[in-house]
């Protein structure tokens, strides 16, 4: 099979490829094509996926190319991890919404509106090339905010795209090492959109173990969400949020410790990535490319979400709440279910058809699904509380004015956008956002 993966000059690229290696079944991927419109970063990551395949006899051979079209030609899967504007976009985002006090998150708020209004034109031009150049292909998005960007490719290929996140596999993973149970065994009971969505049951051997987790209060303090949170309000909603509802929870909170803090999240990763990608340049050959990698890599987790651990007084990170979901795992037993009908289920981003009453068919919510050779069925859930509902549909909405302003250019539909965003407080803040944006993103150059 054939794995073209788009932004394949990006950092996480390694973690697919190493879940790859793992893999030697028949109908396994045995090609892979790296597209980047950056060749030295394509050169880069190159050479970290030739010292992974060291001593793998049937490592998938690895091509690279800044040519979309002859990437995509004889595709069998297109996974889409692509980065427009870049970490210098991303650090843009946050600095912009900063300066007018609100949040400027990559996928939530501010910074995720922006970050859409200018991913959203490029990704369905990869919808359209897909459907041209390889109509058979499945495409997992990775891009962020990947909702969105799911629901806008689902428009031109249909039930073809699935969003993956790890946060919520590994939210599940968490909550299941707390209970005593064994993560690969449990089933998780998540129901929301991207980054938007509540644990609100974890069966273990067909017993749902959860309102003993939020029974005791210090078991709830035992790992990353329920210090993020704190017991007594995970105990007042009866469920565990994704780690990014903190957000919204502890805005007030979070906005000052994003203001407070030495650079934003987007300026270190900048900074870090530019330090690794130069590393690997031609001048410094020597350099294990997988050990800079590893050790960056490492660097980048211990660091996740650090300002709101500030924000909630909670510290570091804790060893055993360093491991993610795996979104790379994630995507491989993706392709293994359609590819070879290993069929299992996985909380991914699909269109809602009946799953939620309040959103319609196409809307894109990230729920436990069926997969088969067919594709991702979302499978049926309890409804939401009316808190989360109310959310759910908001941010939605917010969805779809970012869609319509993306495809129109209207730069009044982008500011509509940003104003009726639960974390926007203004429409004058809603209006100097778009023109902020306008000013520091080539990008959005469109918006009329």
């Amino acid at each position: 099979m054939k794995l073209v993966i788009l932004g394949g000059g990006g950092f996480r690229v390694p973690l697919v490829y190493g879940a790859l290696l793992g893999d030697h079944a028949e109908g396994r991927v045995t090609e892979v094509v790296l597209h980047d419109l950056d060749a030295g970063r394509l050169g880069a990551v190159a050479r970290v996926l030739a010292e992974q395949a060291v001593g793998v006899p049937d490592a998938p051979a690895v091509t690279a190319t800044t040519d979309l079209d002859e990437a995509l030609r004889g595709a069998d899967f297109v996974f889409s991890a692509i980065r427009v504007g870049g970490l210098e976009g991303r650090a843009a985002d946050e600095r912009v919404a900063l300066a007018e006090g609100v949040l400027g998150q990559e996928t939530v708020g501010a910074g995720g509106i922006a970050y859409g209004l200018r991913t959203v034109p490029v990704a369905v031009d990869i919808a359209r090339r897909v459907r041209q150049l390889a109509p058979d292909a499945w495409v997992i998005n990775f891009t962020n905010p990947a909702g969105l960007v799911t629901e806008a490719m689902s428009r031109h290929i249909g039930d073809r795209v699935i969003g993956i996140c790890d946060s919520p596999v590994g939210l599940g993973r968490r909550v299941a090492r707390v209970l005593g149970g064994n993560p690969d065994e449990a089933f998780i009971d998540y129901v929301g959109l991207n980054h938007l969505g509540w644990l609100r049951g974890l069966r273990i051997a067909g017993r749902d173990e959860l309102p003993r987790l939020l029974a005791d209060a210090e078991l709830l303090g035992s790992f990353e969400e329920g210090r993020l949170f704190g017991a007594e309000w995970l105990q007042s909603l009866g469920a565990i949020p994704n780690e990014y509802l903190h957000y919204y929870y502890f805005n007030r909170e979070a906005v000052r410790a994003y203001q407070e803090a030495e650079q934003t999240r987007g300026a270190f990763l900048r900074d870090q990535q530019a330090r690794f990608y130069e590393e690997l340049s031609a001048g410094q050959a020597s350099t294990s490319a997988l050990k800079a990698w590893d050790a960056t890599r490492a660097e980048r987790e211990a660091t996740y979400m650090a300002e709101n651990r500030e924000a909630a007084g909670v510290g570091d990170r804790a060893a055993e709440d360093l491991e993610s979901g795996g979104y790379e795992k994630v995507a491989l037993a993706l392709m293994r279910a359609i590819a070879r009908d290993e069929r299992t289920t996985l909380i991914l981003n699909v269109r809602n058809r009946t799953t939620l009453s309040a959103l319609d068919a196409d809307a894109v919510i990230e729920v436990p699904c069926s997969v088969d050779p067919n594709g991702a069925h979302p499978m049926s859930v309890d409804p939401l509380p009316g808190h989360a509902t109310g959310l759910v549909c908001a941010v939605k909405a917010v969805e779809r004015e970012v869609l319509s302003a993306a495809e129109s250019g209207s730069r009044t539909t982008a500011a509509k956008a940003f104003a009726l965003h639960p974390l926007v407080d203004s429409v004058a803040v809603a209006r100097r956002l778009v023109e902020g944006y306008r000013a520091v993103h080539e990008g959005l150059g469109y918006l009329r």
